[in-house]
């Protein structure tokens, strides 16, 4: 598999502060990699040193085979960041067709809007469009010149359930013609969705590296979930076989290695568990217990 990103102990420090340990990583072509971490865990500092936007302070990133600051390894990259500052009073086809103009074999400005679910509102001024049209605006800026590579941060930020999954199905197709993807983001269920590996990163270490299924077989326990009215909490458990309780959204999920014998002790108990539901762990559940673990 020909390299898209190859880093050799790359590691980035900020005065004192080790943002990115030594790391060893390679992402070929037509992956769709996701890079999941809490907050500071050194996610932003890694993919800045993909991009070239920081150099590392120790060991190499290549890009392409090429110093990612070299012109010919940024043509073939796409970007999509949280906040891109555009002008708010061009409309949607001027920005891409601007963008286009950018790079040597940009794809058809036609093409771009369809693939970016914009047609509709190609003509509309930018100031004009919701928070998720703004983010399919973005993608469009991302994808325009045509990228062999394309890195998403949070990319559906601000859109609704059904446009988020709309966007899912565009960046599968984006990627089935064998472009790479590198994504970050908080929705786990997202990652899960899109991405075929996933990448661990916490307090700059790279923690697992896996397909998201081997991530979630790797987790020992069982959710089991029902409607609540309050949430539990340990003395409601006490001495039943529970690892760890979450209670959202009116529901409690107690995470067991033995769902059975939790079961049978809950009803001895005269638990009332209407709606349950016993599960494997999920994805999130697994970032959660791995990047737990670590915080000891």
């Amino acid at each position: 598999m020909t390299a898209v990103v190859e880093a050799h102990r790359a590691a980035k420090n900020f005065g004192q502060v080790e943002a990115l340990l030594p790391t060893d990583l390679t992402i070929g072509q037509g992956e769709i990699v996701a890079l999941l971490g809490p907050n500071g865990a050194g996610k932003t500092t890694f993919i800045s040193l993909m991009l070239g936007v920081r150099k590392p302070s120790a060991g190499s990133v290549s890009l392409f085979g090429l110093d990612p600051r070299d012109r010919r390894a940024r043509t073939r990259c796409g970007v999509l960041l949280q906040e891109s500052g555009v002008p708010e009073f061009l409309r949607v086809k001027e920005i891409v067709d601007q963008f286009r103009s950018y790079y040597p074999a940009p794809l058809a400005l036609d093409a771009v809007l369809e693939m970016a679910g914009l047609e509709e509102k190609s003509d509309a001024l930018i100031h004009t469009l919701s928070g998720g049209q703004r983010q399919r605006m973005y993608f469009a800026l991302a994808i325009c010149g045509d990228p062999q590579a394309l890195f998403l941060d949070e990319p559906t930020v601000g859109m609704d359930v059904e446009a988020r999954r709309n966007f899912w199905r565009r960046l599968r197709d984006f990627a089935a013609a064998g472009r790479t993807l590198l994504l970050t983001t908080h929705y786990i269920e997202e990652a899960d969705a899109v991405a075929d590996r996933i990448i661990v990163i916490n307090k700059g270490r790279v923690i697992a590296d896996a397909p998201p299924r081997v991530l979630k077989a790797s987790v020992e326990s069982k959710r089991v979930s029902y409607d609540a009215p309050r949430a539990i909490v340990d003395t409601d458990v006490a001495g039943l076989p529970v690892l760890r309780i979450v209670n959202a959204d009116g529901r409690a999920s107690l995470f067991t290695a033995d769902p059975q014998a939790l079961l049978r002790e809950l009803f001895d108990r005269g638990f009332d568990l209407p709606n349950l539901e016993v599960v494997g762990a999920s994805l999130e559940d697994a970032v959660v217990g791995l990047t737990e673990e670590r915080h000891g």
